[in-house]
């Protein structure tokens, strides 16, 4: 077969493939259509020629076959070949609902039939009702209808024994009923894989959708947490900055004028800041944008930045680092940079003006250990109990490098947050 012959199959399967979901789709609806035609069907090929044969015709025989077959068969009347019909027959009505039930009752006729010497066409409702079973019932009553099979199938080769060798009757029959029962457990076995593959592939996209909305959420938190570090340190500085510059206007307008341009370079710091993370967002959303050029994440070499900032608002920081700490991972040093910068914030908000801030940053072998230490007050200016979010992001950024946080009173006074992390590479960066 050609490759022409092969793509011009493909219509004609597409349209045989959209054939079988319809006769399947009408047969959910209408179950009982097909079960009729099955019966119909094989009244009109199997029962009929019963009906209108005459017998066997020796003028076309060659020697005595078709005579000793005549002879070795017991000729029924109309009434009981109709009889025996609708006996093998309409039990195929409930072939599919009670398939058990439909080959006891066709098994008894059979055997009753052939006991009396009588052969019948119709008699292939055993090997239906064998196949439904198969498929249908329950695999637990296949053993028992295998054997009441072969002792009918015994029974017929007794039966045709003056005719036919026992044995070559035996073959015969019992291979059509293996045939019927290999058939039907096939196409059980098929059905429960399509139906498995069915279960698997639901469970899949069920799956699927699970992990679409824990990455969305995941995602919401990790942008929620960058907003907060961001919004909220500017803002603290730009509300310190504006309360010294408007206590300041009157004393000194110089120093009010100096705040006023450190709170424009704060408010356009943040403007930034802000721009790369919603770029960030409308990219992932919808593709490249032409917004702003995207800087890179802040890192350990922005801190002194950070600290001029915070000193600019009025506290002394003094900041020290031990160790090759410009040489760390990148997600790390993102870590960094937000645990020190939600930690300045806070002193901001709670502490004084004359409030002194020591910033130290220790490697050491596979250790970072970050301390923040102010000598403002000891009991941070928020609810009792309450811890704010700002602290809880702080932990969360270090349990990504299996680190931990610790926030409370310094023992010399003030206030005290120390963040160790993990620089292994087990709980490095990933």
């Amino acid at each position: 077969m050609s490759t022409d012959d092969l793509s011009g199959m493909g219509p004609l399967i597409a349209r045989l493939s959209r054939g079988g979901q319809r006769l399947r789709q009408a047969d959910r609806t209408h179950p009982w259509v097909l079960d009729t035609a099955v019966v119909v069907l094989v009244f009109l090929m199997f029962c009929l020629p019963d009906l209108f044969h005459d017998g066997v015709d020796d003028s076309h025989g060659d020697g005595d076959g078709p005579r000793l077959f005549r002879l070795a068969f017991t000729q029924l009347p109309l009434a009981g070949t109709l009889a025996f019909q609708a006996g093998l027959v309409l039990p195929l009505l409930w072939r599919r609902h009670k398939p058990m039930a439909a080959f006891g009752v066709i098994a008894a006729v059979f055997v009753l039939q052939w006991s009396l010497g009588a052969a019948l066409r119709a008699d292939v409702a055993l090997f239906v009702a064998l196949y439904s079973l198969a498929l249908h019932g329950r695999l637990r009553q296949l053993p028992w209808a295998c054997a009441a099979t072969a002792g009918a199938m015994a029974l017929v080769a007794v039966r045709v024994s003056s005719a036919v060798s026992v044995w070559d009757a035996l073959f015969f029959l019992l291979s059509t009923a293996t045939a019927a029962l290999a058939l039907g457990l096939m196409v059980r076995i098929r059905r429960a894989q399509l139906a498995g593959l069915r279960e698997r592939a639901a469970r899949l996209e069920v799956e699927r959708d699970q992990r679409s909305r824990l990455a969305t959420a995941t995602e919401r938190t990790r942008v929620a947490r960058e907003m907060h570090d961001i919004v909220g340190h500017n803002l603290s500085v730009i509300i310190t900055l504006a309360d010294a510059g408007s206590y300041a206007t009157d004393i000194a307008p110089e120093r009010g004028k100096e705040a006023l341009q450190l709170i424009g370079d704060t408010g356009r710091q943040a403007l930034g800041e802000l721009r790369r993370v919603l770029g960030v967002l409308r990219e992932a959303a919808g593709g490249p944008t032409s917004g702003p050029e995207l800087s890179p994440q802040p890192g350990i070499a922005d801190l002194e930045a950070l600290c001029a900032n915070v000193r600019a608002a009025g506290l002394e920081v003094v900041y020290r680092t031990s160790g090759e700490v410009d040489a760390l991972d990148g997600g790390v040093q993102l870590t960094v940079y937000r645990i020190v910068q939600e930690a300045l914030t806070n002193t901001l908000k709670h502490a004084d003006t004359d409030t002194q801030v020591r910033l130290a940053i220790v490697e050491k072998d596979t250790r970072l250990t970050i301390r923040v230490q102010d000598t403002g007050p000891a009991t941070p200016s928020g609810p009792p109990n309450e811890e704010g979010h700002g602290l809880v992001g702080m932990r969360e950024r270090a349990a990504l490098y299996g680190g931990t946080v610790h926030a409370g009173p310094a023992a010399g006074g003030g206030w005290s947050v120390e963040a160790v992390l993990d620089l292994t590479p087990q709980g490095g960066a990933r």
